[in-house]
C-alpha cells in the first residue's frame, strides 16, 4: 500500500474517498480527474493534437482563429475603439487561437496599444507553450473572474464549457434521483442517490421526462457564466462562447471521455482521460439575460464562420498557396460539415446592449 497521498494515483485516492465518505456526485469525480491540484487531466501533460486525446478547432486551420480576430476588431471599433481593454481566453490550449486572433487583431491600429491580455489557465505544460507564442502581447493568467482588468472586457471560451463539472439527475417512479459513482463489487459504477427530488424542483423542459431519463445540469458552468456576465454588466463588453451542445435545455445523457482520441469509460483511468458533456446553450443565455446582457440567437459553427466570410478567406489562402488547396478545403469540411464540427459545435454570444455582433442571424 502506497505510504501516503502523493504516492497513490488518482483512481486509487478516488476509491479511498468513496470507501469513506459513501458515493460521490458526477461533479466531484469530474472535478477530481480533471482539476486535481497534483493529479487531475488538466495539470498533466499537453492533451492536444495528434499526440494527445483530442483536437480543437484553432489545431485544423488558422482560418479559424483569424474569422474570430475579423470579430473581435468589430465589436471593439462598435466600442470606439476603446485605449484600454481587456481580452480574455478561458482554457486558451497552446495559444493557437489567440495567436491567429491577434495576428489580425492588430493590424487596427490602435487594437494592440489598448490591449490587456489575460488567460485562464491550470496545465503548466499549456501555460508554457502559451507564454511561447504569446509573449508579444504580454499575456497575463488569472485564477478567477473577480479581478480581470480595467476597460472594457471581451472573452472568448472555445471548447471550456463543456470540461466543466456536471451533476445528472435520473427520473424515477417517486421522482428524480441524484446520479452517484460508488462500488460494486469493488469496481467504480453509477448509481442513484436514494433520496428523491420533487419533480418540480426540476425545470419546466424536463417535467414530462419519463422514468429512466437522465437530466444534466452545469451548475459549474453556470456560476462561470454568471461571474462573466457580471463583470461585462460592469465593464461593457462581450463573452463569445464556442461550443458542442444543445440549443434547449433537454433530457439525455451527454458524459463522454476520450483518450488517445477513441472513447473511453468515462470512470476507468481519472487524471489520464478527458471527460466532458454537452453544453446547455439556452441555460447559459438565460444567466446572460437575467445580467441585462443582450444575446445573439444561438448559431451553428458553420452559419457563423461562413457569415464572418470562410469561404472567402479560404478561396484568398488557396490563392496565394495552391500548393496547400486540397488542404484548406479539407479543413473548411472539418469545420462546418454537418457530420463533422459543424452542426454539432454552437456559438452563443452575450454582449453589452447597443452592440451588434457579427455573424448571428436574425
Amino acid at each position: 500500500m502506497p505510504a501516503n497521498e502523493n504516492d497513490r494515483d488518482l483512481g486509487e485516492l478516488i476509491d479511498l474517498q468513496i470507501r469513506t465518505q459513501g458515493p460521490m456526485s458526477i461533479a466531484t469525480f469530474m472535478g477530481l480527474a480533471l482539476t486535481h491540484p497534483a493529479k487531475g487531466y488538466y495539470r498533466r501533460a499537453d492533451p492536444l493534437g495528434a499526440g494527445g486525446d483530442f483536437i480543437t478547432a484553432p489545431e485544423i486551420s488558422q482560418m479559424f482563429g483569424e474569422l474570430i480576430g475579423f470579430f473581435l476588431v468589430n465589436l471593439w471599433q462598435q466600442m470606439d475603439e476603446p485605449k484600454a481593454f481587456t481580452l480574455l481566453e478561458l482554457g486558451p490550449g497552446r495559444g493557437t487561437l489567440l495567436a491567429d486572433m491577434l495576428r489580425v487583431a492588430c493590424r487596427a491600429p490602435g487594437f494592440r496599444d489598448g490591449l490587456d491580455l489575460r488567460l485562464f489557465e491550470t496545465n503548466p505544460a499549456l501555460i508554457a507553450a502559451q507564454n511561447a507564442r504569446l509573449e508579444p502581447y504580454e499575456p497575463k493568467w488569472i485564477t478567477d473572474f473577480d479581478k480581470i482588468g480595467e476597460g472594457p472586457l471581451l472573452v472568448i471560451a472555445n471548447e471550456f464549457f463543456d470540461a466543466l463539472p456536471i451533476r445528472q439527475f435520473m427520473r424515477a417512479s417517486d421522482g428524480w434521483h441524484e446520479r452517484v459513482i460508488g462500488h460494486i463489487e469493488g469496481k467504480r459504477a453509477f448509481g442513484i442517490s436514494p433520496t428523491p427530488i420533487p419533480a418540480d424542483a426540476m425545470p419546466q423542459a424536463v417535467q414530462d421526462a419519463g422514468e429512466g431519463e437522465i437530466f444534466e445540469i452545469g451548475i459549474a458552468g453556470g456560476e462561470v457564466m454568471n461571474r462573466l456576465c457580471q463583470q461585462v454588466g460592469k465593464l461593457g463588453g462581450a463573452i463569445l462562447i464556442i461550443d458542442y451542445g444543445y440549443a434547449r435545455t433537454q433530457t439525455g445523457e451527454t458524459l463522454q471521455a476520450v483518450r488517445h482520441h477513441t472513447y473511453a469509460d468515462p470512470l476507468e483511468n481519472p487524471g489520464e482521460t478527458d471527460l466532458s458533456a454537452h453544453v446547455d446553450f439556452e441555460a447559459l443565455a438565460t444567466v446572460a439575460r437575467r445580467k441585462g446582457l443582450a444575446v445573439q440567437p444561438l448559431a451553428t459553427q458553420a452559419d457563423f464562420l461562413k457569415r464572418l466570410g470562410l469561404a472567402e478567406r479560404a478561396k484568398a489562402l488557396s490563392t496565394a498557396n495552391p500548393d496547400s488547396a486540397a488542404d484548406i478545403a479539407v479543413a473548411v469540411k472539418r469545420l462546418t460539415a454537418p457530420d463533422q464540427m459543424g452542426e454539432l459545435f454552437k456559438v452563443l454570444c452575450a454582449a453589452s446592449p447597443g452592440l451588434a455582433p457579427q455573424g448571428f442571424g436574425r
